[in-house]
């Protein structure tokens, strides 16, 4: 089982993300289960907050009170039991909030879509990004200040792009994976990442494997030694340089796969994946 350990800063390539740092946009992540993470999305200046792939009500009301804010819509990327399974106690607790998500998420009173777009609070807008494969329903949350615009944006990307990897596809193909990252990749650079598993150590150990000579992952590696919550640490732009899944067209993953055509060679990394037996980092 892997234990969180409380971070209360942290710090990367110059940025630093913290639930107390002084900006109008803020994001808690709230570990549930093993190693899943809820979060709260927070409008400072209202004090609303949207809670995103709840499952553990009660933790993360316990957080909202601890950060003083008010929960004012429940979020869900996907429907799977460990992302959705607090929906039904979400909306029960808090019966006259909206609650967001795609066709196959259970509890939803708003059905999103991709392009659908709604705010927070008085000022956080959120744009759907819908990434098939995964699951069919799977969307990513694209979120902005529209009151702070020099703040970069974020996403919450649930299953489907993580720290250095990507969910299985138990709905979809590797076209489709492709698709969904090529999608993400269109998000400004600096965009945070925001994603439903703490899967970061695994993640390094097949990038190692699979594109060796990339100094990129060495950093990767250690983000990973000095943090033990690695979401929100990283950025649509440092994806593109350590993600074996997001560099399809490079020689090293086309060597390793033995592939060239784009979603034949996600489906090939994806095999490897479920099969890698090497080390964590």
């Amino acid at each position: 089982m892997l234990l969180f350990r409380p971070v209360a800063s942290r710090r990367l390539s110059g940025r630093a993300f913290s639930s107390t740092a002084h900006t109008r946009m803020r994001i808690v992540p709230v570990p549930v289960r093993s190693d899943n993470y809820a979060y709260l999305i927070v409008d400072e200046p209202s004090k609303k907050a949207a809670v995103v792939d709840v499952f553990d009500v009660e933790k993360v009301r316990a957080v909202a009170d601890q950060e003083g804010v008010n929960i004012v819509a429940g979020i869900t990327t996907h429907h799977h039991f460990d992302h959705s399974g607090g929906n039904e106690a979400l909306t029960s607790a808090y019966p006259n909030i909206p609650m967001y998500g795609g066709f196959q998420v259970p509890a939803k009173t708003q059905l999103v879509e991709d392009a659908s777009e709604f705010t927070i609070g008085d000022n956080i807008q959120v744009r759907c990004l819908a990434t098939p494969c995964h699951t069919q329903d799977s969307i990513c949350y694209y979120i902005t200040d529209a009151s702070n615009k020099s703040q970069a944006g974020g996403v919450f990307t649930g299953d489907t792009l993580f720290q250095g990897g990507c969910g299985r596809f138990f709905e979809g193909t590797g076209e489709e994976m492709h698709a969904a990252l090529l999608k993400l990749g269109t998000l400004p650079d600096e965009t945070i990442i925001h994603n439903g598993h703490e899967y970061t150590a695994g993640n390094v150990g097949f990038a190692k494997s699979v594109e060796p000579d990339n100094p990129a992952i060495a950093r990767l590696a250690k983000l990973v030694q000095d943090n033990g919550v690695t979401t929100g640490l990283t950025t649509i732009g440092d994806e593109k340089e350590w993600n074996v899944f997001m560099r399809l067209d490079k020689d090293a993953i086309k060597r390793a796969t033995g592939l060239e055509e784009p979603g034949a060679v996600m489906d090939k990394l994806r095999e490897m994946k479920n099969n890698f037996r090497g080390t964590r980092l």
